[in-house]
């Protein structure tokens, strides 16, 4: 593959990251309905095909995100022109895979699909593209930011999620660090939620990274969603009004039970955050005082 370096871009090239959905224990609760797993795939595949179509320099890169396991299917820089038949292959064995790992748990309704991991494997995806090759221990120490301000014009890159599973509150941290080290690189998540409910960690994915979430009204017309909202470069968005959310969750999940919580307990040292009081912290060790009672004639002083 020609390094990017190497290579002269304008500012409407883009490096797009696509993480699709692939949980199989959502999209068999889908099976049934007018929109299942194989037409999404029609549908992701034609919007696919308009970003490669739009400039010849555009590169567009596939993380699956399964049950257990996530993993890139695509590349358009290296695969050859059958550009279907090479995705829908490995999507095919990635599926397989997932499916197989997932026979030995016992899942509740759906599932998690595993979010965090595809979102570390896209930001150190992007790193790769512009450093090198680098270890996975390395991406943390390394400012992509810093990649972008020196040398010649590079790809704008961009994460979008295509995400229909609902948030697994384990990941809540994971989640959180990738989000964060997206802003500090300047690399904004996109968000498409075909589930029946919004998503939280998506919905503060976009807002912090200032991307776009969208969560579209017709499945059937996801194609349309997708080419006129999420088609647009970094450079172009800037003359267009884009959707903006209505509103965003900004409910944090608890490291005792991983529960989404409205009010809660943090560490003053690690900011940690637990759903009950507790006389040590489990991720710091640091020794909690005895949570303080409000006095009742107190706060009534306090109103008058």
């Amino acid at each position: 593959m020609t390094p990017v370096s190497s290579k002269i871009y304008a500012d409407d090239v883009s490096l797009l990251m696509v993480l699709v959905d692939t949980n199989p224990y959502f999209w068999s609760s889908m099976k049934n309905t007018a929109f299942p797993f194989p037409k999404f795939i029609s549908h992701v595949l034609a919007f696919l095909n308009s970003i490669l179509l739009l400039n010849q320099m555009n590169q567009v890169v596939v993380i699956a995100t399964g049950y257990n396991s996530c993993d890139y299917v695509f590349d358009s820089s290296t695969s050859s022109m059958q550009r279907a038949e090479c995705l829908l292959e490995k999507l095919g064995d990635f599926v397989d895979k997932d499916e197989s790992l997932s026979q030995e748990d016992s899942v509740d309704g759906v599932g998690f699909s595993l979010l965090s991991g595809s979102l570390s494997m896209a930001l150190c995806c992007i790193l790769n593209q512009f450093i090198g090759n680098v270890s996975l221990d390395l991406c943390e120490l390394l400012d992509i930011q810093r990649v972008f301000r020196s040398g010649p014009l590079h790809p704008q890159p961009r994460i979008l999620c295509l995400h229909g599973s609902p948030d697994g509150p384990g990941q809540y941290v994971a989640v959180m660090n990738s989000i964060f080290s997206a802003q500090r690189s300047m690399v904004p998540i996109d968000s498409c939620v075909i589930g029946s409910q919004h998503s939280a960690f998506l919905q503060q994915a976009s807002y912090i990274t200032g991307g776009v979430y969208l969560k579209p009204q017709v499945s059937d017309g996801l194609f349309q969603y997708l080419s006129i909202v999420f088609a647009t470069d970094l450079h172009s968005r800037s003359f267009l009004q884009l959707p903006r959310p209505v509103g965003v969750d900004f409910r944090a999940s608890c490291f005792c039970h991983k529960n989404t919580i409205d009010m809660g307990f943090i560490c003053s040292v690690c900011l940690s955050i637990f759903c009950k009081h507790h006389k040590k912290c489990s991720t710091c060790g640091s020794n909690f005082g005895e949570a303080r009672k409000q006095d009742p004639s107190a706060s009534d002083q306090r109103r008058t």
